[in-house]
């Protein structure tokens, strides 16, 4: 360690050494502030997952995170020490992190408000990057510089935690450092544009004015999540696929399923769901599943009402480790489907979407006023979800397996009023900071039967899911 950074290196522990006797009983306006910050970091991460905090004070933030394994690092002994005794169920130790050298990897890293204190930001990502499991997500906030003055001022008048020297990091900064370190960003957003707690007032601020334009350049710190940038490998590894087919009145499309599937991997199943047909699509999905025993299918029949139920029964019974939706009108073509598997497998994405809205459509593929809804509600949910979302409700969706199973963990959080089931999945992804990419698709004409959209009532039904939604990812 040369001398500079050993200078660097030694300020800081005794620094926070300082800091660490007087934590246990200091408030200040800093707790209003670090509470509301330890709400944001749990509503992003999962309970029970193994958790690296880089920078971890006392070990609060870790603790309230509730890990399934949890280890906090910080500089600073006295920090480690105070940490310990707090929070014996958990492991901390003494490390700066440019020194970090572990032995296992870790669900999610956590650094909150520490980058500002780093000797080297990007050095400290290339490590926390070899500690990230392969689908592992990094969640990190820092301060905007807007606030270099006001914090500052809060720390020389004894209300606000005293800081040295900082590195104050813009947006573009932090995320230029996140792609030398090998990471891209999944979303950023802000908060905490009021750090008082007062009655009323600080709700507004830091649930709902926070959120609109111009008050959200005045917030006091920025969030992002990021994840390891897809490594290329040569050797392809082929994974088991299942596609669930909905199909309600489509007796006429049910052969065209099977003659249409294209080759995926070397174990594609066809699961068929049936809800509830007055024509035959049961009968004729059996009939087609003799006629091609060549093709792995089975068939099920819904007791519950919509396409929601419907997929979720058949991904219940689904045996692949990939999950793909088609639905038995094929508006969507079968053929696309590979580039959906190739899309997941190179980790171009977390959940691949499909898109209706990018190439022209066939003449009578979609009513001008569902095309102009769809377009609507493009804009609407890349507000919502703070990853930019073009079509909500193509039916092909394409998702792992696991990822489908953490959705389902979740689903609680949202509710059951899905009739669809596509808000279910997208919301559910976004709660996950799952990276959601958009799959452009040549959208059809129906061939056979007609659509069970509903476009009033299904208009309204979306129009409450947004506002619910809405108060459930965004004005948290």
């Amino acid at each position: 360690m040369d001398k500079t950074r050993l200078a660097f290196y030694n300020e800081r522990q005794k620094h926070w050494d300082k800091v660490a006797v007087k934590l246990e009983h200091w408030q200040g306006w800093g707790g209003y502030y670090r509470r509301r910050v330890a709400q944001v970091f749990k509503f992003n991460i999962p309970t029970d997952q193994d958790i690296l905090e880089i920078g971890c004070g006392n070990g609060d933030l870790l603790a309230y995170l509730e890990p399934k394994y949890g280890l906090g690092m910080d500089i600073s002994p006295k920090m480690v020490q105070l940490a310990r005794k707090l929070h014996p169920n958990l492991d901390f130790i003494q490390m700066d992190a440019l020194e970090l050298s572990l032995e296992r990897q870790f669900d999610v890293v956590v650094i909150s408000d520490t980058i500002n204190d780093l000797w080297d930001v990007q050095s400290t990502l290339e490590n926390v990057h070899q500690h990230l499991k392969p689908h592992g997500h990094l969640v990190l906030n820092f301060y905007n510089r807007l606030w270099e003055l006001p914090i500052n001022l809060a720390a020389k008048l004894g209300v606000s935690k005293p800081t040295l020297l900082q590195n104050w990091l813009t947006v573009e900064d932090v995320s230029n450092l996140l792609n030398l370190a090998g990471f891209e960003p999944v979303r950023e957003w802000v908060e905490v544009l009021m750090p008082f707690n007062i009655p009323l007032l600080t709700p507004l601020f830091n649930k709902f004015l926070i959120r609109l334009w111009p008050f959200k350049f005045f917030a006091m710190t920025h969030f992002l999540v990021a994840r390891p940038k897809p490594v290329l490998n040569s050797e392809k590894q082929d994974y088991n696929v299942s596609v669930v087919v909905p199909a309600r009145n489509e007796a006429g499309n049910i052969q065209r399923c099977f003659e249409e599937l294209p080759k995926i991997s070397t174990q594609t199943e066809l699961i068929f769901v049936e809800g509830h047909s007055s024509d035959d699509t049961y009968e004729e999905i059996l009939r087609q599943i003799d006629a091609h025993p060549d093709i792995p299918a089975r068939a099920f029949r819904q007791t519950g009402k919509g396409k929601g139920d419907a997929v979720r029964l058949g991904f219940a019974e689904a045996k692949g480790e990939i999950l793909m939706i088609l639905d038995a009108d094929l508006t969507m073509p079968p053929a696309d489907l590979p580039r959906f598997y190739n899309a997941l497998v190179s980790d171009k994405g977390d959940f691949i979407n499909g898109v209706r809205l990018v190439y022209p459509m066939e003449k009578h593929a979609m009513r001008p006023l569902n095309l102009i809804g769809n377009k609507a509600f493009t804009l609407i949910f890349t507000y919502l979800l703070g990853q930019p979302i073009k079509d909500t409700l193509c039916g092909t969706k394409v998702l792992w397996k696991k990822h489908y199973e953490e959705i389902c963990a979740n689903r609680a959080y949202f509710g059951d009023f899905d009739p669809f089931g596509d808000f279910e999945l997208i919301f559910g992804a976004a709660k996950l900071n799952l990276k959601i990419v958009d799959m452009p698709i040549r959208y059809r004409e129906r061939t056979y039967g007609s659509t069970n959209i509903q476009r009033w009532k299904h208009g309204w039904l979306l129009l409450r899911m947004v506002v619910y939604a809405a108060g459930r990812l965004k004005f948290i």
